[in-house]
């Protein structure tokens, strides 16, 4: 987790937008990993002091670890760093000066990130020591998901954009009524509905197995609506192809895969040890439920690898979809 102090190193970073970074991570800094301080420093160990607070080689390295920088870089990127240091320390120091440390937003921020923290590490800790997959796991994945590799489908498809509420009678009627996506833009721009354009490709590794299925039913050039909150999606497949991928190519995607769910096995299987042995009680109903709910929702199997899986927004609303099809 990078809530504390993480910084992206990036090349000659304008010293305004390195302020803002600074800024952004003001709040949580402040309460875990204040910059200042002389407590536990070693001679020798100190790079710079901002107004008598000094900054330690252990912070710089500290950024150097969480922003992952390479070997080749690391000159570079130190200095880049450091600066961010002396920025983010000057920052500590006028909001101490503002009493921004005693804020009931801010002390909530900072409780907030330590427990997660705390919560993260311990749970790190205990599921630290899970297996990477085999190669027969992942091959018995592979084997077992024909859908997602050896016979993936690849989607192509154009896509009128539209706004949800700009989806009034006469153009759903106008969209009934149309044998192709032009007649419907045609009509757009006649009646003065605004739109944008869009191509798409999506795998049957993409899409949830329900949307998946229903595509490859349909004919290439059907339409079909999809919504997604604010903003409908008018669809048109105009081309259904074979996009096999092996075992080779699938096999660090289908390892990263099961490895994240035997992580998430092993985290559920704590949780529920934890629970088991605490006395939970809620205070209002609506709680219970919204737990019960939540819960349900967690506990849902995984059925593709996370890096070929949509993100949950995008899967949720096709899954939508699926009742929109024409």
């Amino acid at each position: 987790m990078n809530a504390t102090t993480g910084v992206v190193v990036r090349k000659d970073v304008p010293s305004k937008q390195r302020v803002l970074c600074a800024a952004l991570l003001l709040v949580a800094a402040a309460g875990l990993t204040a910059c200042g301080g002389s407590k536990d420093k070693k001679p020798g160990q100190s790079l710079a002091s901002v107004n008598g607070e000094e900054i330690t080689i252990t912070q710089l390295n500290e950024e150097l670890q969480r922003a992952n920088v390479q070997a080749a870089q690391q000159e570079a990127a130190s200095k880049q760093l450091l600066e961010s240091l002396i920025d983010r320390q000057l920052l500590l120091n006028e909001a101490a000066k503002d009493k921004l440390d005693r804020d009931p937003k801010v002390v909530q921020a900072i409780e907030r990130a330590k427990a997660l923290i705390i919560a993260q590490s311990y749970m790190q800790k205990r599921v630290g020591t899970i297996t990477k997959p085999t190669k027969e796991e992942i091959a018995e994945y592979f084997n077992q998901h024909p859908e997602f590799f050896s016979q993936r489908k690849q989607f192509d498809m154009r896509e009128l954009i539209i706004a949800t509420s700009a989806m009034t009678p006469e153009l759903k009627t106008a969209m009934d009524g149309a044998k192709s996506l032009e007649e419907v833009a045609t009509w757009l721009d006649t009646n003065k509905v605004a739109f944008t354009r869009a191509q798409i490709a999506r795998t049957t590794a993409d899409l949830p197995p329900e949307l998946s299925s229903k595509l490859q039913s349909l004919p290439k050039g059907q339409l079909f609506i999809i919504k997604e909150g604010e903003r409908s999606l008018l669809i048109q497949i105009t081309d259904i192809k074979d996009a096999p991928q092996t075992l080779a190519a699938a096999e660090n995607q289908i390892g990263q895969f099961l490895f994240n769910k035997k992580s998430k096995t092993a985290a559920d299987a704590e949780l529920a040890r934890l629970r088991a042995a605490a006395k939970i009680e809620y205070l209002n109903k609506s709680a219970a439920s919204a737990s019960a709910s939540a819960s349900a929702a967690a506990s849902a199997p995984a059925s593709a690898p996370a890096a070929a899986a949509p993100a949950a927004s995008e899967a949720d609303s096709n899954a939508r979809g699926v009742a929109g099809l024409k």
